[in-house]
């Protein structure tokens, strides 16, 4: 079990973090000429949260499991990302453009929850 929360953990925080990074880094406008075209539904500044969040997810994942320290953060952090990409698909379906990345998110934050609780 504890091999298969570091792949899927492993697998989600990389996503979160590259994917934080370029929304935390980038300028809005500069994300939405890279075709993330819900950015216009929301501020630039609620753009950057939503990066600066999903970079705290990804830490979240793999830090406390890692150190030992409070173990359990590691499948909150996973839950948190999930409610994020269950947001992240209403705005998507909302908006009529695919769906798809953000529902494998979903899946891979939820599947590491559960196996993080498994672990705890």
């Amino acid at each position: 079990m504890t091999i298969a929360y570091w792949i899927v953990a492993g697998i989600t925080a990389l996503a979160f973090l590259a994917a934080g990074t370029m929304k935390a880094s980038r300028s809005k406008e500069a994300l939405a000429a890279s075709g993330m075209g819900w950015v216009e539904d929301f501020a630039g500044p609620g753009v950057r949260l939503i990066g600066v969040a999903e970079i705290a997810g990804g830490i979240g994942l793999i830090v406390p499991m890692l150190i030992g320290v409070v173990p359990a953060l590691g499948p909150v952090a996973a839950i948190a990302l999930a409610l994020t990409m269950i947001g992240a698909v209403v705005v998507h379906i909302r908006r009529k453009e695919p769906a798809i990345p953000a529902l494998v998110l979903l899946v891979l934050a939820g599947s590491a929850a559960v196996l993080g609780f498994m672990l705890v």
